[in-house]
């Protein structure tokens, strides 16, 4: 699974591939320089339960990190998984 990170101006995504087949998709908006909101998340039903919505937010997790930012993740299963699992909360806007 190759999950990579796509941005231009105001919005991004995380795009999950397995191969040439579309596994998931993650996007979010950039609201400032030290701030991204996670929108919506969406997996192709054959990915179900695999586990693809997951590292695509460890991937959008891994940006912010690297860039000094928070997630503010008001798609509902971003917030679920920020609830659920304490490694990624650092980088949660409290």
């Amino acid at each position: 699974m190759d999950i990579i990170i796509k941005q231009s101006d105001a919005k991004g995504y995380a795009a999950a591939s397995d191969g040439e087949k579309r596994a998931g998709m993650m996007t979010y908006s950039i609201a400032g320089k030290d701030l991204i909101i996670i929108d919506h998340t969406e997996v192709d039903s054959a990915y179900t339960g695999k586990g693809v919505g997951k590292k695509m937010l460890y991937k959008i997790v891994e940006l912010a990190r690297e860039k000094n930012i928070k997630i503010m993740p008001l798609c509902p299963f971003a917030a679920s998984m920020f609830r659920k699992m304490d490694d990624i909360k650092d980088v949660l806007k409290s």
